[in-house]
């Protein structure tokens, strides 16, 4: 039994690709040499470089109107665009830090204006007892006294005696 095909091909199917492939290369380089000499390449490159302009003066102007937007910061915080926008939005957490600490200090500052209210509050209070305990000191001491005493007593009925015994010092 004999193979049906009697060729020999002395290249393997990689060199043959390989092959392929250079002459496919081949044939570009000398269209696009062929299109250099005869002008067209320079038009295209002529457009070539008109598109970039017109992009580069299109991603100008896209710049432009960002920064003009982001220097409208007062209009993007009352208008809640801010929100969304996305260099505000990779620092929420900061935001967020900045609106806890906040919060902190407002709670703390009315812990101490109700502590001084209370204070003050209080503070009157000893005040008015202080000055009560010393209307009440010097009523006593007027009842107290050695003529307040004898009219009193006058007054009930009683008649003051002095003591019989004469008065002694006694000394420590």
């Amino acid at each position: 039994m004999r193979p049906e095909n009697d060729d020999f091909d002395p290249q393997s199917e990689e060199e043959q690709r390989r092959l392929e492939e250079d002459e496919e290369f081949r044939r570009r380089v000398r269209r696009e040499i062929l299109r250099v000499q005869s002008g067209e390449a320079d038009e295209e490159i002529e457009r070539d470089l008109e598109e970039e302009r017109l992009e580069r003066e299109e991603a100008e102007e896209e710049q432009s109107r960002r920064r003009h937007k982001r220097s409208r910061l007062l209009w993007l915080i009352f208008s809640g665009n801010i929100l969304v926008n996305r260099s505000v939005a990779e620092n929420y957490r900061y935001f967020a830090a900045i609106a806890a600490i906040c919060f902190v200090s407002i709670v703390v500052m009315f812990t101490a204006l109700h502590a001084d209210l209370k204070y003050s509050r209080m503070e009157r209070e000893v005040q008015l007892l202080r000055e009560r305990s010393i209307r009440l000191q010097e009523q006593l001491h007027r009842r107290t006294t050695h003529a307040a005493m004898v009219e009193e007593l006058r007054r009930r009925g009683i008649d003051l005696q002095d003591p019989r015994k004469p008065k002694a010092v006694v000394e420590d």
